[in-house]
């Protein structure tokens, strides 16, 4: 296809008023929460709710069994199951797997508590025992309606909505498969929202109360237990009484692949040297029942480490290891031997806070950060703590509980949705630019990267070769400039167009970006009314390395790519200018003077020149350059002018 006129676009929203409490839910790698905001009465603040045992914290964790009419334990069941057989049979963390690929998944599957396989639609799965295979949306569906039966029982009434939030940097497929997650578990997912995002507006609730109402730029630092984001939102509080404060999301960055689980992973890996040094044969690969003590030992000396310079790991193995006596292991960890071995990763967080406050350095040079908001359990390290103080310079703000800021943000949101609440206005972005591939392989943004949501853009494109009667819609995703380094998010095909000459034909393709990140094309000629209308359903996400591979290549291709899409560009229209003058020179050149007909004749051989150096040479595009080509193809727009004229003067003597 060949880009037209340019885009426009513009946000909207959908509303949820309706009867019942939309919940708010945080739904986490390790841990998930349900929280209400705005119930049984409006302004009731926010809350998390517990469970029978007055537990807040819900492990995402479950157990199945061979017996496949025996229900699977779910939360605090599953996780504590004493049976050492039960953890080939636990899937927990399966949120890493949510709308990956297997391929996506393979560097991260040796990791995971259970043996990661190949599901229809090269989707990554657990696979259990007896060779069933159950998908990641599975396992979430059965941690949200846990959460669902616990306000439920919390409330006395129903629960059919909630809020549910994902990671900044969670794509469209990541996105779709938590929505699909929440119909399995028989709720109607209103919103989802970016878990920074949803942490900001629980801070900005203490904003209400303060005489100053001046507007903060805030940044959070959102360590969960699989995934990381930096994001940062501009709070504007609304005026006295029922006006809404607003918080815009001005920069996000991330790693889908970073978390509390690899402060653990790194820490067991610790452990286990400490253990093989001291006789205990473990061996390679861990089994399954060792790994799930060894992390679990890892998490509680992480914690421990919080508060003391040095903490005993007490891991519980079952069985002879190496002719070591069953029982319990321990081993003595200092505070600074687990700070070395998670160097790495706090530092590839600080990283993606760069990147999000490089994104955001017009706002931030009007006004800097206000407030620095720690979420996620494993943001209470206290290397953490102090790493993030030393780069934003000042001290994270604390007084919000990290484990429960994200569920409370959530419930404010879904009190808003139902009418509850007006006092919060949420302007969410998405993290990456969103288009198609134009003609000679160039990738048209349609939608770009931290723009707000939900969005819509716009776009014309033509046809490139004569009775065309179809059109091929490559979507993509990415910052690059031609289509072969983006991610193809799916291609559809517009047909049944009418057959005219190239570039006649007017193709109006519509991004539609909803408030939950999930994005709908439309595609339609205008002349024939012919027109499609898809909702683009990835079957996997992008791997952590894809969207550093995006983030850095972006940059440090920018110049080379633009000249590509620029050259690419020329080729695409030059062709057709081209084509339409050889024609017309056919039918009313003799109507020109001789000297423009060999001036034109010249301009045509030179741009003919450029498209075949452009595509026949080894250097391609490379061996061209841009600059001349563009000078080349307006010389030869303006010297056809007469033919122009020439043309229309024929066609109006026509009878």
């Amino acid at each position: 296809m060949i880009p037209g006129s340019s885009s426009g676009q513009a946000g909207g929203g959908t509303g949820g008023a309706g009867r019942g409490p939309i919940v708010g839910i945080d739904l986490g790698t390790t841990y998930s929460l349900v929280a209400v905001a705005g119930w049984p009465q409006p302004g009731v603040a926010p809350r998390v709710l517990e469970d029978e045992s007055g537990r807040a914290l819900c492990p995402s964790v479950v157990r199945y069994f061979q017996d496949r009419a025996r229900p699977p334990l779910v939360g605090w069941p599953a996780r504590e199951d004493p049976d050492p057989a039960s953890a080939a049979w636990t899937v927990a963390s399966a949120k890493r797997l949510m709308g990956r690929s297997l391929r996506d998944a393979r560097s991260d599957a040796g990791a995971l508590p259970f043996v990661v396989a190949e599901g229809p639609g090269q989707t990554a799965r657990a696979l259990l025992p007896d060779g069933r295979l159950v998908s990641p949306q599975e396992v979430a569906a059965r941690v949200l309606g846990r959460l669902k039966e616990i306000a439920e029982r919390a409330l006395g009434v129903g629960v059919e909505r909630a809020v549910v939030t994902v990671p900044a940097y969670f794509d469209d497929a990541q996105r779709q498969a938590t929505r699909d997650a929440g119909a399995l578990a028989g709720l109607e997912v209103v919103r989802i929202v970016a878990e920074p995002t949803a942490a900001a507006l629980a801070y900005g609730l203490g904003l209400r109360a303060q005489a100053d109402r001046a507007p903060r730029t805030v940044a959070v630092y959102d360590l969960g237990g699989g995934t990381f984001d930096a994001s940062v939102l501009r709070l504007t509080p609304g005026g006295a009484g029922e006006d809404a404060d607003a918080y815009q999301v001005l920069s996000t960055a991330g790693d889908t692949r970073l978390g509390g689980d690899d402060f653990d992973q790194a820490l067991a890996g610790l452990l286990i040297e400490r253990l093989r040094a001291a006789g205990v044969g473990l061996p390679e690969p861990i089994p399954p029942g060792a790994r799930r003590a060894l992390l679990r030992a890892a998490e509680s000396c992480k914690i421990a480490l919080s508060e003391h310079t040095v903490a005993i790991a007490t891991v519980g193995l079952s069985g002879s290891y190496g002719g070591a006596p069953e029982g319990a292991r321990t081993v003595a960890v200092r505070r600074e031997e687990f700070e070395g071995v998670i160097a790495g990763l706090v530092e590839r967080t600080l990283g993606s806070c760069g990147r999000a406050l490089r994104d955001a350095r017009r706002e931030l040079a009007e006004q800097g950060i206000s407030a620095v908001v720690l979420v996620g359990g494993s943001s209470r390290v206290p290397v953490v703590r102090a790493r993030v103080e030393g780069l934003f310079g000042m001290r994270p703000y604390t007084a919000l509980d990290p484990d429960r800021v994200v569920a409370l943000g959530a419930a404010v949101q879904g009190a808003v949705l139902s009418g509850a609440t007006r006092a919060a206005l949420l302007l969410d972005v998405i993290p990456l630019s969103l288009g198609i591939e134009s003609a000679g392989g160039a990738m048209a943004k349609i939608i770009t990267r931290n723009q707000s949501v939900p969005a819509r853009g716009v776009e014309m494109f033509s046809t490139q070769a004569d009775n065309q009667t179809a059109v091929t819609i490559n979507v993509l995703q990415g910052e690059r400039e031609m289509a072969r380094d983006c991610r193809s998010l799916g291609v559809f095909h517009l047909r049944g167009l009418p057959a005219m000459p190239a570039g006649i034909p007017q193709v109006r393709v519509t991004f539609d970006l909803d408030a939950n990140g999930v994005l709908s094309v439309s595609a339609g000629e205008l002349r024939s009314g012919v027109s499609l209308e898809v909702q683009v359903v990835p079957s996997h996400g992008l791997t952590r390395q894809e969207v550093a591979r995006i983030e850095r290549e972006s940059v440090a291709m920018a110049r080379q790519d633009m000249a590509e899409h620029r050259v690419t560009d020329l080729v695409a229209n030059s062709r057709l200018d081209v084509g339409w003058v050889r024609r017309q020179l056919g039918r009313h050149g003799g109507a020109l003077a001789a000297g423009v007909l060999r001036d034109l004749e010249d301009a045509l051989g030179t741009v003919e020149g450029f498209i075949a150096t452009a595509e026949g040479s080894p250097e391609g595009w490379r061996a061209v350059d841009p600059e001349a080509f563009y000078r080349a193809k307006l010389a030869l727009d303006k010297l056809s002018v007469p033919l122009h004229e020439a043309a229309i003067s024929a066609t109006l003597r026509e009878p």
